[in-house]
């Protein structure tokens, strides 16, 4: 038997679930961030504890700051702005208030992705001019203090400057790994009208040259000008390689990428599967928490759960269609 746990205002335009404080974040189309809990710790209802105004325009996405630096949301607009709020106690009350808010500059922001290397906070953004920038928390208990720690574009050859992008969506996805010696990597792909910017590329943070290098590509040769409309990095638990998730207009792609780079500093990647099944575009996948099941879904509102079997062959293991 189905039952409802909650029950969002119309209107609203994104999610992001908190799975450390067990929290819902719901942002609508008129700048509102409301936060859902459940009404009591042995209740699965959850209603909402908390709202305030993000923005005049609509929010486009909302992603949660990792639990270990605070209760904290990063928010999106629909005019390409990124603003941090961060709740607070005062008098006894819980308040959210503003961290900050990233200079827009041009061109609007079009998705970001916190990862955390040993004690660090980092943030990488996706801009809709094909740049990418990635911010350092420069204080771990001040999330107000952000520096710019580098700028560049997603190619493996520069392109020309006179050829300005213009790109519809961007999407990132990091390296879930946080072991000591873990390199800081992340996926990245665009939809934009450059072509050598669209194919998703894992970079990789150089600590000897303090630099961003693209170590990999995951794109077969005839799809490198595929618009990339979803990316997302597998855990790891014991696999010689990594696994990364890739979604264009023709499906889904399972990658496998070498954890050891090649003498030119490269990583070998291999594609082992091409799932199809979405009627439209795929407009956001997750993986479970042991990087075994890989759930999509797109502009058909359906929600597709894909494994592997023993012998490495994908399947669709669940279908949830939308009820009226």
């Amino acid at each position: 038997m189905e039952k409802e746990i909650v029950t969002l205002d119309k209107g609203t335009t994104c999610t992001a679930w908190n799975y450390s404080g067990q929290r819902l974040a719901a942002g609508s189309d008129n700048g509102t961030l409301a936060i859902y809990s459940p009404t009591d710790p042995a209740s699965s209802v959850f209603t909402c504890i908390s709202t305030f105004k993000v923005e005049e325009t609509g929010i486009l996405k909302v992603v949660w700051v990792p639990p270990e630096f605070g209760d904290a949301v990063a928010c999106i607009s629909s005019d390409g702005t990124l603003s941090l709020w961060e709740e607070i106690v005062e008098d006894d009350i819980l308040l959210w208030n503003l961290c900050k808010r990233f200079d827009r500059s041009t061109s609007a922001v079009l998705d970001i992705q916190f990862g955390v290397f040993t004690t660090s906070l980092k943030l990488v953004a996706a801009y809709s001019d094909g740049q990418v920038k990635v911010f350092g928390l420069l204080d771990p208990l001040d999330l107000m203090n952000w520096q710019l720690q580098a700028e560049f574009q997603n190619v493996i050859e520069s392109v020309s400057k006179s050829s300005k992008a213009s790109c519809l969506s961007a999407t990132v996805s990091w390296n879930p790994q946080r072991g000591e010696f873990q390199q800081l990597s992340f996926v990245l792909g665009f939809n934009s009208d450059i072509l050598q910017l669209n194919s998703s590329k894992v970079w990789e943070f150089d600590q000897d040259h303090q630099r961003w290098l693209p170590v990999a590509e995951l794109a077969l040769p005839e799809d490198k000008g595929d618009q990339v409309f979803a990316v997302a990095w597998a855990p790891n638990i014991g696999r010689p390689y990594e696994v990364i998730a890739v979604a264009t207009s023709k499906g889904i792609s399972i990658w496998h990428i070498a954890s050891n780079p090649d003498p030119s500093g490269r990583l070998s990647v291999e594609r082992v599967a091409l799932l199809s099944g979405h009627n439209g575009e795929v407009w956001q996948m997750e993986w479970d928490m042991s990087g075994m099941t890989l759930a999509t879904t797109g502009s058909d509102g359906v929600v597709k759960l894909w494994q592997s079997n023993l012998n490495g062959a994908w399947h669709e293991q669940a279908l949830f269609e939308p009820t009226a």
